[in-house]
């Protein structure tokens, strides 16, 4: 049977939350054969879309059409504790029926459980280790599976169910490389069709075409990330250099406007000056005058629709050019001398994780790499002095600030502003709102409640407090800030690090991220110990 060449079809889909806000609004989508990856702003509706398709909510109007069947796997993945590996997989009810036959039992439910899938076992084991996960033993409790491993074994419970259409939403967060090269792995070799939301751009390496969306419409790109961003690099320099043509137009209109009004003024006044010298009668004069106004009527109404059409063509141009508001500060009182003693750790062994010895100087920038639970965090807690050590010293000798991933230094109850000043009690209102305004929360939206805002929103807010505090740090901590930002939202991280003078520690698995940042030392912890690799 030939594969249809819509996959997905989604036909005036509106959807709103309970409470009234829209997110769709007689939205159109066509997904057809391949890997596609949907990409957009926070806030843009990626998630509730994907969501949308895969059932998981209903749309207040609309359809959503699936060719085949269709697998999900959900951004906040839960899994229930009490089960064993080959419960989570979906084949336990397989197994057993299979090990019942197998010992002589004939009954008839024991080849219902089975069915078809005589090989189950095989699979699952051959599906696991594709995965990376060799070690798990289908009897095993899920209960100490990590986070990465957890995401990888759902994906596996999906993979085996050979769907025709596989929904993937942020699959990447919270996996370590090797969890993430394996991920890669499966997307690249999926058979079906396959749509994954993603701000991951090694992941969007493997896909085949891009969907952005945003202003609730989807524009199509072909090719990976890469060509993408190459794509849309030459449209914002088509776009930004007809933005410059329409304003140069428009001021030529301004210009041809006023004058053809000034030549108009003067005519008047020259004949009417001419009328009095020469003692026309009042029916002549009048006449002249009258034509003459016409005369500038209709210049003055030329001029005027040529300017009204360029502001037009200018309005056009500047909808073409995106909005992605850049973050561009300065942070002076940051700044390290590049022979101060920033951080010291003598002979730290951690409550949960290696043993470390390390010395910051200066403005330093360390990435810190390692496996899913390999210690980063408890590492960045103890420097932070949320933990403390079980052996050793930990000095820290400069203003430090540290970011967790859960991202909860935000009083909910409080405005932007009320947050950032509550770190600034020292600055002005007027300061810390000029300063909020670079993190680009200007008037209204430095109001805005901080349990209203955004992933990404939220973000930048918490960013804005930890860099704008009184005093300023000179150490700053940040463990996996890249989850859950979509790509205009990294590069305005990577734009306010810039303007960072600090000591900087980032733990994260986003390489491209990490090499954004000018980092000058990359430390790895593996096997209980902390050490300097090249990350090539």
């Amino acid at each position: 049977m030939a594969q249809p060449t819509t996959s997905i079809l989604c036909t005036e889909l509106s959807f709103e939350w309970p409470d009234g806000t829209p997110v769709l609004d007689g939205f159109h989508l066509a997904v057809g054969p391949g890997r596609t990856g949907l990409i957009g702003l926070n806030g843009a509706g990626k998630s509730t879309l994907i969501r949308l398709i895969a059932g998981d909510l209903t749309p207040t109007s609309g359809t959503v059409r699936i060719a085949g069947e269709v697998a999900y796997l959900p951004q906040d993945l839960t899994l229930a504790n009490d089960q064993r590996v080959d419960e989570a997989l979906g084949i336990r009810a397989a197994r057993e029926g299979l090990l019942a036959i197998e010992s002589g039992d004939t009954d008839e439910r024991h080849f219902t459980a089975v069915g078809d899938d005589w090989d189950v076992e095989e699979r699952a084991r051959a599906t696991l280790d594709r995965l990376g996960l060799t070690a798990l033993g289908l009897d095993r409790s899920t209960a100490d599976l990590s986070g990465g491993e957890a995401v990888l074994l759902h994906l596996a419970a999906l993979l085996l169910r050979r769907p025709d259409v596989l929904l993937l939403d942020e699959p990447t967060n919270n996996l370590d490389r090797v969890a993430r090269t394996r991920l890669y792995e499966a997307v690249a070799g999926f058979p079906g069709v396959l749509l994954v939301v993603s701000h991951d751009r090694e992941l969007l390496q493997h896909v085949d075409q891009i969907a952005d969306l945003r202003g609730g419409e989807v524009t199509w790109y072909g090719g990976n990330f890469a060509a993408y961003e190459a794509t849309l690099a030459a449209e914002q320099e088509t776009a930004e250099r007809l933005v410059r043509s329409a304003e140069a137009d428009v001021r030529r209109q301004q210009r041809d406007l006023v004058q053809a009004r000034i030549r108009s003024d003067r005519s008047a006044s020259y004949g009417k000056k001419m009328a009095v010298t020469r003692n026309d009668p009042k029916i002549i004069a009048g006449g002249m005058k009258n034509r003459a106004q016409n005369t500038a009527g209709r210049l003055a109404g030329m001029h005027t629709d040529r300017l009204n059409d360029a502001k037009d063509r200018l309005t056009a141009a500047e909808e073409a050019v995106r909005d992605d508001a850049e973050i561009r500060i300065d942070l002076p009182r940051t700044a390290v001398p590049a022979g101060r003693t920033v951080l010291v750790l003598d002979r730290v062994r951690l409550a949960h994780g290696p043993a470390a010895d390390l010395e910051l100087r200066g403005p330093e920038r360390i990435a810190l790499i390692g496996r899913n639970g390999s210690g980063k965090s408890t590492l960045l807690r103890t420097i932070a002095g949320e933990l403390a050590p079980v052996e050793g010293e930990v000095g820290v000798p400069v203003p430090m600030r540290y970011l967790p991933q859960r991202l909860d230094l935000l009083d909910g109850r409080l405005s932007v502003f009320g947050n950032v000043k509550a770190f600034a009690p020292a600055q002005s209102d007027n300061a810390v709102r000029a300063r909020l305004a670079r993190f680009l929360f200007r008037g209204a939206r430095a109001d805005q409640s901080a349990a209203t805002l955004s992933g990404g929103e939220r973000f930048r807010a918490t960013l804005a407090a930890l860099l704008l505090a009184d005093p300023p740090p000179q150490l700053l901590m940040l463990d996996e800030p890249t989850n859950n930002l979509d790509l205009a939202s990294m590069r305005q991280l990577t734009q306010a690090l810039a303007g960072y003078r600090g000591a900087l520690i980032v733990a994260s698995h986003d390489l491209p991220f990490l090499r954004g940042l000018g980092i000058t030392r990359w430390m790895e912890l593996e096997g209980g110990e902390l050490r300097t690799v090249d990350p090539r």
